[in-house]
């Protein structure tokens, strides 16, 4: 699919972003191994979490997701899954087969877990290595690194493994094995990733232990986890195209409703107002373990920023949206300690730097990042989201203000992780 996108002359509404991906994945896992049924709103009805229903079903697990995007999960307890007859698809899903390599490896039965082109190329020894270590017997391709991965679990024994690279997709992978595993398993991250998976095991009765931090303890239960029903926050990682939107825009007023604005997540929003962008919170409350906000942000002027270090995994999946906003900042942006999205749907530094060349952004790659000089006045180009929802989305805001009209060709990529995107997008721009 093609989208061919022309500036609007202003921009002012509300918009609501689609559950949390992240959350909604865990929902969906976790209340698979519980102890009863949980109804989970707004759950979050993108390709990524769907391929994880589909894996759930194929191990015993009923659900159903309606058309309002509630979905009734019955958990089978944490020894109620059932060895599956064929292999578990994950789509283009990391978050479901890092998280499921974990829930597998306690299980007494075999199984194997594979996916798209995409994550047949995508790192998987760092979620393999800790997990083998526990006791599980895990088969991969390209020396136990890559998908396909075949494991036979059970068996398991806790351990304390210090992280090499922070993945929040890794640390939930070896709780949920500590959950099955006999002893204490604990976790050192290098810095602290989002902590979903935390509260909301916490929430349903399993013993998490907070060390001092970054350290995490799980100690394997004595009875099934109590099932959780809650709402999911929209996606912070959806609502940030409105929040650059609405700061590089030249006459824009854009609240986001509803957004989850847990602390380990909200690196767009200090990135931004880094950057001297008119963003603020209103409306502040909590959904179950989460806090949850409107978002507003108005046109702004904005200064050049350095994103490193701990910002870095509190805004990974919004970096490249970051790198846009910094065409349109005085001075010269620096990214960096960000190698890591090198390996995420797309190489991520390749595809956001040659994307927003083609429209004049005067950006640079680094090893761990970017460069970028502004300000700059992107023109029209036809660019490619290379099959990466996050890069179709940052170009969709790019043709927002750029001069001329802007062709994304593979626009329909948003549906991994925002099915109706160009819906809002319209509901935003079209007056």
């Amino acid at each position: 699919m093609e989208r061919t996108i022309a500036p609007p002359i202003s921009i002012r509404g509300t918009v609501t972003p689609t559950g949390d991906k992240s959350i909604s994945h865990r929902a969906a896992i976790f209340n698979a191994i519980a102890g009863g049924e949980a109804t989970v709103e707004n759950f979050q009805p993108g390709a990524d979490c769907k391929a994880t229903l589909r894996c759930l079903q194929a191990l015993g697990v009923d659900w159903k997701l309606d058309e309002t995007d509630v979905l009734v999960i019955k958990g089978a307890g944490l020894g109620g899954l059932r060895e599956p007859n064929s292999v578990l698809n994950c789509g283009n899903s990391g978050t479901t087969i890092r998280i499921m390599s974990g829930l597998l490896s306690g299980q007494p039965f075999f199984s194997i877990l594979n996916g798209d082109a995409s994550i047949r190329e995508r790192p998987m020894a760092r979620v393999i290595e800790p997990l083998t270590t526990m006791g599980a017997r895990i088969s991969a391709r390209d020396g136990n690194s890559r998908a396909p991965i075949a494991i036979s679990g059970g068996d398991l024994t806790g351990i304390t493994y210090e992280m090499p690279v922070a993945s929040a997709q890794v640390k939930t992978a070896i709780l949920l094995a500590g959950l099955y595993a006999d002893g204490e398993t604990s976790i050192i991250e290098p810095t602290t990733t989002r902590d979903h998976t935390e509260r909301m095991l916490q929430a349903m009765g399993a013993d998490i232990i907070f060390g001092e931090s970054p350290r995490i303890t799980v100690r394997p239960p004595s009875h099934d986890l109590s099932p959780l029903s809650l709402r999911v926050p929209g996606d912070i990682s959806s609502a940030a195209p409105w929040l650059v939107l609405g700061a590089i825009h030249p006459d824009a007023e854009i609240r986001v409703a509803g957004v989850g604005v847990n602390p380990t997540r909200t690196g767009i929003i200090d990135a931004l107002q880094s950057m001297g962008a008119d963003i603020w919170l209103e409306e502040e409350r909590t959904w179950g373990a989460e806090p949850v906000a409107d978002v507003v942000v108005r046109s702004s002027k904005l200064k050049h920023t350095m994103v490193s270090g701990n910002l870095v995994p509190r805004a990974i999946d919004e970096l490249p949206l970051i790198a846009l906003a910094a065409c349109f900042a005085e001075g010269e942006t620096v990214i960096q300690d960000a190698a890591e999205l090198q390996l995420k749907e797309s190489d991520r530094i390749k595809t956001t730097v040659t994307e927003l060349k083609k429209m004049g952004a005067d950006i640079e790659a680094r090893p761990d990042g970017f460069a970028i000089r502004g300000p700059t006045r992107l023109k029209s180009a036809k660019v490619s989201s290379h099959r990466d929802h996050r890069i179709a989305m940052m170009l969709a805001v790019a043709g927002a203000v750029a001069q001329g009209e802007t062709t994304v060709r593979a626009a329909d990529a948003v549906a991994v992780s925002y099915p109706r995107f160009w819906q809002d997008y319209d509901k935003l721009t079209r007056r």
